[in-house]
């Protein structure tokens, strides 16, 4: 990847932003619009997780990451703190990595 292409490439991106941004200056979205894009964080970060959970490079693969999330996805289920959820999820991970699950 050149330079030329990054730099074209955030150009283009800016541009889209910037013409969304002029042409809906002022006006509001319809509220079906403003539903959907309140979703799209929790969406992306969702796909994060699911990507880095299940693969390494190219390859997908099953290891103690998903053993983590699981506890996790529970330890949220059951409105557990933010700093006991992330404490939880690598103790169980570094945990099976010790006891040599693969």
């Amino acid at each position: 990847m050149t330079w030329t292409l990054v730099l074209t490439l955030a150009a283009g991106a800016f541009a889209c932003k910037a013409i969304g941004f002029f042409l809906l200056a002022g006006r509001p979205l319809p509220a079906v619009v403003d539903r959907c894009l309140a979703l799209i964080p929790a969406a992306v970060v969702a796909a994060l997780v699911v990507k880095d959970t299940f693969s390494s490079g190219q390859h997908l693969e099953v290891d103690p990451r998903a053993l983590g999330v699981g506890v996790a996805v529970v330890a949220v289920w059951r409105r557990a703190p933010f700093v006991v959820v992330v404490v939880l999820a690598a103790t169980v991970t570094a945990l099976a990595r010790q006891a040599g699950w693969h």
